[in-house]
């Protein structure tokens, strides 16, 4: 988690968010820490080590021409030199420096790994530029090249990093080590390039038989085993953790400890598997890249167990069978899921090239493992991923030990433990309804202060739109401001955030919510309601009504309590124009070369402004990926609450209608 450098403020805040089983681990980790720096064990000597995870037989010919041709052109780009990270361009993969940040300039320092001041960009530069390469994905996907061209080219490529990455990383020597899930992604990326390569003369003289390599592979796992995240931090990160040591464990059990970090690790990825993720199957985080993340994760670590032939806990693969369930559930018609929450481009295990849909290539990947149900959509497209992964994942649904696992007969709309509902309508109308809890754990890291915010998709197009993440790091104006309540479709009382923000990845209070009620029976009409209590004294409760016939929604906000300051905001799509004209708002946009059109009347009651690209303060912004925004625009109404004392069947608050035109 990101602290404010030299805040003290910050530690107390963040040290009243842990129990004291946390802070009594986090003590032992600063003395492990401490007693690391002047007491750093060798890696025991290993003799005889054989890679035997290898690909089946016919897993490299089952991959599709087309995808393909996107991981060869892919590679050639990485070749070249050339790669993008987070909206940064560099085109010195060739031979990168390691600890360099190509956004800022800046150069993580060397040293003894937890004294380096990660969380400072002004020391460090943009730490997720720099961790970011040394994840290795982009050498898993040169790997791939290799495997399905049989170019040596790439392997040496691969091999040429890697031992400049292992000399210049030397173990607790650089930031690379600090951040367990950097450790544990990086883990799986060398178990899946040592696959990749198999066939390459050089592979063994890479891994088993090169003393860097095991040394570095045996201070990794023993790094995991020692410095777990704990407590409050147990989200995605302690799984990304689990999966690497157990990927490691499985793949490169080479060394003493090896039985007792595989089992271990196990545990781990059971006990957080279940603890992380909804009995409806969405992830707790409420934040959709990080449930994709967590999947992908859980995926490749089962395909290292079920290819050592190591037992895995039945609840493991039952959360990730509803985990992939719940995404068939929750997309749109093109397959893109809701965008809620902190979305960092995070990915598991990077195997294919641009242009690949990772939306798809999961629900290809469940499909093959657990089976499609005749509810879920069509899944078009192909991947290089899935039939290497599925190649040694053991079948479980409908042919496989799981096929009497009881499974929804039709397609979810409400799922009541997360608070998220989706309503449908026709030509491709998707609706998102928050009503759930703020986050996860007592941090809740990486949620927004979102709750009763709705998202609405035309055929794909994001017209009412959740406007992202941007940043983590950094610049802390925009991380407030993609965070907050005014940077969602909902109403914010008094210019406050609905839950108070104790920094960067940490809330203080958080609003409760919870949904009224939810109808989807009608096939004409469907209806969601909640309510929530992030405004002392006050409280925001909410409407939304969508009419198949008239391709109609209504959202009807109230509030009960004293007379307060509101803004209402509708974050419009970038691809959304808008002509505002006093409380009316004509919207166009075109897809696939069609014009389409939608009328957005506005409460009367509130004063309309339409805001674009605005920088102090922010306002008006779409971010499409991390590290990258664009202007979009945003209309804010300003007003006042009548001051009622309690809802009644009277006429609503405020009242928004969103209508949309004949598509011809």
């Amino acid at each position: 988690m990101t602290a404010n450098p030299g805040n003290p403020g910050w530690y107390l805040r963040r040290l009243s968010r842990m129990g004291p089983r946390e802070v009594g681990g986090r003590v032992g980790d600063t003395l492990r820490r401490r007693r690391w720096r002047s007491a750093r064990p060798d890696a025991p000597g290993v003799t005889g080590a054989r890679f035997t995870a290898v690909l089946p037989a016919g897993a490299l010919a089952a991959v599709p021409p087309d995808a393909a041709k996107r991981l060869v052109a892919e590679a050639d780009r990485l070749m070249a030199g050339q790669v993008e990270y987070f909206g940064v361009v560099r085109d010195d993969l060739a031979d990168p420096d390691w600890c360099h940040d190509p956004k800022t300039g800046r150069r993580a320092p060397d040293g003894y790994a937890f004294d380096v001041p990660y969380r400072d960009e002004d020391a460090v530069g943009d730490i997720k530029q720099i961790w970011e390469l040394s994840r290795h994905q982009y050498l898993t996907v040169l790997a791939a090249a290799y495997a399905v061209t049989g170019d040596e080219r790439y392997a040496e490529r691969v091999a040429e990093h890697l031992r400049s990455w292992w000399a210049s990383n030397a173990p607790l020597r650089s930031v690379h080590w600090v951040s367990g899930i950097e450790l544990g992604i990086r883990l799986l990326s060398w178990v899946w390039i040592r696959r990749l390569l198999d066939g390459w003369p050089g592979a063994a003289a890479l891994f088993e038989d090169n003393p860097a390599a095991l040394k570095q592979i045996w201070h990794h796992q023993r790094w995991l085993a020692a410095f777990p995240s704990r407590g409050s931090s147990a989200n995605n990160h302690v799984v990304a953790e689990a999966a690497g040591q157990l990927a490691a464990a499985c793949a490169f059990g080479w060394f003493p400890d090896s039985a007792g970090w595989r089992q271990e690790a196990l545990r781990s990825l059971d006990r957080h598997l279940r603890a992380n993720t909804f009995l409806s199957g969405l992830n707790r985080e409420l934040a959709t890249e990080y449930h994709g993340l967590v999947l992908e994760l859980g995926l490749a670590a089962v395909a290292e167990a079920d290819a050592a032939g190591v037992p895995v806990p039945a609840t493991v693969r039952l959360v990730l069978l509803r985990m992939t369930d719940a995404l068939a559930a929750v997309v749109d018609d093109t397959l893109r899921p809701p965008r809620q929450g902190d979305a960092d481009d995070g990915h598991g295990l990077v195997v294919d090239g641009a242009g690949t849909d990772r939306w798809a290539s999961l629900l290809a990947t469940g499909d093959a493992v657990f089976g499609s149900l005749p509810w879920w959509p069509e899944v078009t497209g192909t991947d290089v991923r899935t039939p290497l992964l599925t190649a040694l994942i053991r079948p479980y649904g409908k042919h496989g030990a799981g096929r009497a696992v009881r499974r929804p007969a039709g397609r979810p709309a409400h799922f009541a433990d997360a608070g998220l509902t989706v309503l449908r309508g026709p030509d491709g109308i998707w609706c998102r309804c928050d009503g759930g809890p703020h986050g996860f754990l007592s941090i809740a890291a990486h949620a927004h202060a979102d709750a009763l915010s709705v998202e609405v998709r035309h055929d794909g197009v994001d017209v009412l739109a959740d406007p992202g993440t941007y940043c983590y790091h950094g610049q802390p104006g925009w991380r407030r401001y993609f965070r907050s309540t005014l940077g969602h479709n909902t109403l914010e009382l008094d210019g406050t955030d609905q839950s108070v923000s104790g920094g960067p990845f940490l809330w203080t209070r958080h609003a409760r919510s919870r949904v009224l009620g939810v109808d989807t029976s009608d096939e004409g009409v469907s209806r969601w309601s909640a309510e929530h209590d992030g405004y002392g004294g006050s409280v925001h409760r909410r409407r939304v009504e969508l009419t198949a016939a008239s391709r109609e929604l209504r959202v009807v906000d109230e509030v009960r309590g004293p007379r307060r300051a509101v803004r209402l905001a509708f974050h419009l799509g970038p691809a959304v124009a808008a002509d505002l004209v006093g409380s009316r708002a004509v919207l166009t946009w075109a897809r696939d070369g069609v014009e389409r059109s939608a009328v957005l009347d506005l409460p009367g009651e509130l004063s309309w402004r339409a805001h674009r690209g605005e920088t102090d303060p922010p306002l008006g912004w779409y971010s499409p990926g991390f590290g990258r925004k664009e202007p979009a625009t945003t209309l804010v109404g300003t007003g006042f609450t009548d001051g009622a004392p309690g809802f009644t069947n009277r006429a609503p608050g405020f009242t928004t209608v969103l209508a949309f035109r004949d598509c011809d």
